[in-house]
């Protein structure tokens, strides 16, 4: 089975050598456990060290906040931009009722399913990228007046168009603040995870070693089941040796 590295040290020797190509992964976790990061790390490391151009779709922050957040880690995003291996499509502007200055955007304030899958499609085309990130799936439900079904539909329409053309996908979803050992919720519907491929948890608890890391599920590979300490650093994130069993 061909892999898409993770570009996150330590994580890739969890799951046999990196992410199933052409798989779905949803990483959750609560508010400042490190979700954004843990995607665009995954963009950015692949088209820095791996030559795999990547896509960015931020719902929840502009894209110049994401640059500039970013440079903590010495990642200079708009030069790998105007290189054309990374775009970042904002979808944040329209939802706060802006005209967006992003080369790549959504026009509409609401999600839109043709819209969406348009935009992504011809970006990937552009780039003929390899891997994306969607930050995050919530955003997607909350601009929708159906229910859980509707969002399901509307994740696994993404979710199966995206792995139908190759691409690997890391998908966030916010979860109420758990412990690893009490999590029982790992979506913001509830369904995410079903639809996903991959369940990666990210849990941030106080501590010593406040910050953890536990794979849920990985479909088409071995996986540790151990609970991991993780750490973000001035580099990025890193995932350490396991700590507990479960």
């Amino acid at each position: 089975m061909d892999r898409i590295k993770t570009g996150i040290p330590g994580l890739d020797e969890l799951i046999e050598g990196g992410f199933p190509k052409g798989r779905n992964i949803l990483v959750s976790g609560a508010c400042g456990t490190g979700k954004t990061i843990f995607a665009m790390q995954y963009i950015y490391k692949g088209a820095l060290e791996f030559n795999e151009p990547g896509i960015f779709v931020t719902f929840d922050e502009m894209p110049d906040k994401i640059r500039q957040d970013m440079l903590r880690f010495g990642w200079n995003i708009k030069e790998l931009e105007d290189q054309g291996k990374i775009a970042i499509i904002d979808a944040t502007s329209a939802r706060a009722g802006q005209i967006s200055q992003e080369e790549h955007s959504f026009a509409r304030a609401l999600y839109d399913r043709n819209e969406f899958l348009t935009k992504i499609g011809n970006t990937i085309r552009e780039l003929k990228a390899k891997r994306i990130a969607i930050d995050s799936t919530a955003a997607i439900g909350f601009q929708m007046e159906a229910g859980k079904d509707g969002v399901r539909q509307e994740i696994l329409a993404i979710s199966y168009l995206l792995s139908y053309i190759g691409m690997t996908t890391v998908l966030t979803s916010e979860i109420p603040s758990q412990s690893p050992e009490e999590t029982k919720q790992f979506s913001k519907y509830s369904v995410e995870e079903y639809v996903a491929d991959g369940v990666i948890v990210l849990n941030f608890i106080g501590g010593l070693n406040p910050r953890k890391l536990f794979i849920r599920k990985m479909r088409g590979t071995k996986h540790n089941e151990q609970i991991h300490s993780l750490e973000i650093t001035d580099k990025g994130m890193i995932i350490k040796k396991s700590q507990i069993e479960i």
